[in-house]
């Protein structure tokens, strides 16, 4: 591990623990995939001299890692990035906050949220005059300060009226219209893509960074309330599906997990 790109100087007199610092040095080589899954982090030892912390210190650090998720130890073959990637299921709508807070800190960056003219086939799918203004927000939806999920969303004011008053960054779209727009249906589709310029730049990927696409249309009380993209990283969700072929649900809904 000599060749290991050095952090900013761990600083045992400033404000943050040292075993914090060590958590940080970890995580910030995970999140930005230096590290990848199942990749074999330094020893105790390395960290150690990395950090100029005891060896007590390291270890709380790596433990708490470990518990938390990121990491997975293996006797007698070392320490190793866990798989913390997303379940994505096509049966379920979960708000993205929830999802996050359950591997880290949850943060919001609103790029847009403003009342505008539909794009393209926005009017059709949300069943509205084409001259018919519409709500419109974006977001970034980020993991301990790590962009996670890019969400696109349109929205119908006929069906949710208040939709600019909210404050995005304290609730999340989906937490509000869960509330206020009680689902009747949904439709659900979802696609492998490779990314345009806005996501590239928003989400901090390579133009070559495959990534997964949910489109989601929402309907309460017989109206279309939403229509929404979600583009995640690939290396950041899977999908899984659990289905009961005796209540109905298609064989296609079978489980699939994907890179």
């Amino acid at each position: 591990m000599s060749g290991l790109p050095h952090p900013q100087p761990f600083n045992a007199a400033g404000p943050t623990p040292l075993y914090q610092q060590v958590k940080d040095y970890v995580r910030r080589f995970i999140l930005t995939g230096v590290w990848p899954v199942d990749h074999r982090i330094p020893s105790e030892h390395e960290l150690v001299r990395l950090s100029g912390a005891s060896r007590m210190t390291v270890h709380r650090a790596l433990r708490e890692l470990k518990d938390d998720g990121w990491l997975r130890r293996v006797q007698g073959q070392g320490t190793f990035v866990a798989d913390r990637r997303a379940r994505l299921d096509l049966l379920e709508i979960r708000n993205i906050a929830d999802v996050i807070r359950r591997r880290g800190a949850y943060g919001c960056d609103v790029i847009l949220h403003e009342r505008a003219p539909p794009l393209g086939e926005i009017a059709g799918e949300l069943q509205t005059e084409p001259e018919q203004d519409l709500f419109h927000s974006q977001l970034i939806h980020l993991l301990d300060g790590t962009p996670f999920q890019f969400e696109d969303r349109w929205v119908n004011p006929a069906v949710v009226p208040d939709y600019l008053a909210v404050d995005l960054q304290r609730q999340t779209p989906n937490e509000y219209l869960m509330r206020t727009a009680p689902l009747s249906e949904v439709e659900h589709r979802l696609e492998a893509v490779l990314p345009g310029p806005m996501e590239r730049q928003l989400l901090g990927i390579g133009w070559n960074q495959p990534c997964l696409l949910l489109h989601r249309r929402t309907w309460s009380g017989g109206q279309v309330a939403s229509r929404a993209w979600f583009t995640h990283p690939g290396d950041r969700f899977y999908l899984a599906t659990r289905f009961n072929h005796d209540e109905g649900f298609p064989p296609s809904s079978q489980s699939e997990r994907m890179p």
